[in-house]
């Protein structure tokens, strides 16, 4: 390795970090906007559905119980051999907890007017598709309960990955209703509202997800345990 080839390293290296730090950055935009959704109190999205589910009948609290939801999420995109990248992992340990930090850290009492709720969940959903914006161009791959989705539509070339996107829905948020979890008007805005507020936001932010090229942990990997050469003047 010569010095200018350990030059590239390095600056890669700290290119990774600025990237990791960029997406937990978006992770923190995210969970705002997934706080708003549920300080709505019209009902919620069906991950976030679940996971107040499962709130209901553990000691865990929102946020953990999301966290525990992603981490086997992660574990099902691991068996179904899904591109995983820091970024998805930060996401799976993050986000649930920075919505319940958020959640606890609001000094506002519970809403009750319905037009307010209305309001709250759509201006999540702004925050939310943001917060995906930042956190998908550090360029770390997506998050687990994406990868999932892109998975189970790998497994069904025939079906419309929209259509695969309800059926992965319904079942989450049948599990979320059935352990007690709020559905309400706010689970069909999120349901079909959501998407259409992300598109919009990236039409202004000219932002396109497809074209973004993640690096998954075993490149990311490799250029970190690199040799920089930093202090190299010659060949080695």
């Amino acid at each position: 390795m010569n010095f200018k080839t350990g030059e590239i390293v390095s600056t890669e290296k700290k290119l990774i970090i600025c990237q990791w730090g960029r997406a937990v950055a978006g992770l923190f935009v995210f969970a705002f906007g997934v706080h708003l959704t549920i300080y709505a109190n019209i009902g919620l999205a069906p991950w976030d559905c679940l996971g107040m589910g499962i709130a209901n009948h553990t000691p865990l609290n929102y946020g953990l119980s999301m966290t525990v939801i992603a981490i086997v999420v992660l574990g099902i995109d691991l068996l179904m051999h899904e591109r995983i990248g820091y970024g998805t992992i930060i996401d799976a340990l993050l986000t649930g907890n920075l919505v319940q930090m958020y959640n606890s850290l609001n000094p506002f009492p519970e809403n009750q007017s319905i037009g307010m709720g209305i309001a709250l969940m759509l201006i999540g959903f702004i925050f939310m598709a943001l917060g995906i914006e930042i956190h998908m161009s550090a360029a770390q791959c997506c998050g687990p309960r994406d990868s999932l989705l892109v998975g189970l539509g790998r497994r069904l070339p025939k079906v419309p990955i929209g259509f695969v996107e309800i059926l992965l829905w319904s079942a989450v948020l049948l599990g979320g209703w059935l352990l007690g979890g709020p559905v309400g008007i706010g689970t069909l805005l999120s349901t079909f509202g959501a998407g259409a507020v992300m598109q919009a936001v990236y039409s202004i932010l000219h932002f396109e997800p497809r074209d973004v090229r993640h690096r998954d942990v075993a490149e990311v990997t490799r250029v970190l345990l690199a040799r920089d050469g930093s202090k190299q003047t010659g060949a080695v």
